[in-house]
């Protein structure tokens, strides 16, 4: 059997990929070194190389703020290198695999955004991500591209690990509560993609399209610190502050370069009734992460 690429397998969905999918599949893991997303040539060389039967792309440019100020980097990685690996995919009866994100919606909306809500991302990282989806849809091939958010894990850089950090340096933190989401674990993502690529791969009338996939509930960035303070120093984490030390604050009093969605909430009923998936409540997966950086 052709092998499993992930590309971007050194970072959060791509670290927890390789390790799920290895009962499903052999499997080529290529960090930035192995796979130049800059480097069309070097995209299609690789793809030849190594002949895949499922693309998990993973990589992706996630510096939200930088991009405003790189933003040809930006759309290179999460614009145009899509495009060169779904059309390759297209060619060569390989399924594609993308991820994208709540940034491609603006955040205005009062409810959860579903797949056929209209996309007006407003930061150069949003705009970037779209411009992936719509090359990987225009391509033609079998495809899934599962926008997410909110990403956390064990491995690499996150909200959590950062507000662990801070908690345990400062005397006080002041955190956004007015944008919402849903945490959503690295290893959910990677566990659900292979539960469905499974599905896909023995069902050929299972249908290309985009799903959102993130875990269900939702907090303000200020909630999920709180609870992440709260479950750690239960589980024995000393030295952090107590929560009445952690400031709620506006979006306002936190300008960035890059603006981000007030809304951030993702409903993901079509990826749950079409896979027949149950997703847990937000709050799981970010204990079981604590649990396991604190053994």
């Amino acid at each position: 059997m052709r092998p499993f690429l992930i590309t971007g397998a050194d970072g959060q969905v791509g670290f927890e990929l390789r390790h799920v999918l290895a009962s499903l599949g052999d499997i080529v893991a290529c960090g930035r070194a192995e796979f130049d997303l800059e480097n069309e040539a070097h995209i299609l060389s690789s793809l030849e190389a190594t002949r895949p039967a499922v693309i998990f792309n993973a990589a992706a440019y996630t510096a939200v703020d930088r991009a405003e100020t790189e933003a040809a980097r930006a759309v290179a990685v999460n614009g145009v290198a899509p495009g060169v690996m779904a059309r390759w995919a297209a060619h060569n009866d390989c399924l594609m695999i993308h991820y994208s994100t709540d940034y491609v919606f603006d955040g205005e909306k009062n409810s959860p955004y579903v797949e056929t809500d209209a996309t007006n991302p407003q930061s150069v990282y949003g705009k970037s991500k779209l411009q992936g989806e719509e090359a990987v849809r225009a391509a033609g091939g079998r495809h899934l591209i599962l926008r997410t958010s909110w990403v956390y894990g064990q491995h690499g850089h996150n909200f959590l690990k950062t507000i662990l950090r801070l908690a345990s340096e400062r005397e006080t933190l002041r955190i956004v509560a007015d944008q919402v989401g849903a945490p959503t674990s690295a290893a959910l993502i990677a566990n659900t993609t292979a539960r469905i690529v499974d599905k896909i791969l023995t069902d050929k009338s299972a249908g290309s399209g985009v799903y959102h996939l993130t875990s269900q509930g939702s907090a303000s960035w200020y909630d999920y610190a709180c609870h992440i303070v709260d479950r750690a120093t239960a589980r024995g984490f000393g030295g952090l502050l107590p929560t009445d030390r952690i400031e709620p604050i506006s979006t306002n009093d936190y300008p960035t370069p890059a603006k981000r969605p007030l809304n951030s909430r993702l409903n993901c009923s079509r990826l749950m009734d079409c896979f027949d998936l149950t997703l847990p409540e937000w709050q799981e997966g970010v204990d079981q992460v604590i649990s396991r950086i604190l053994t």
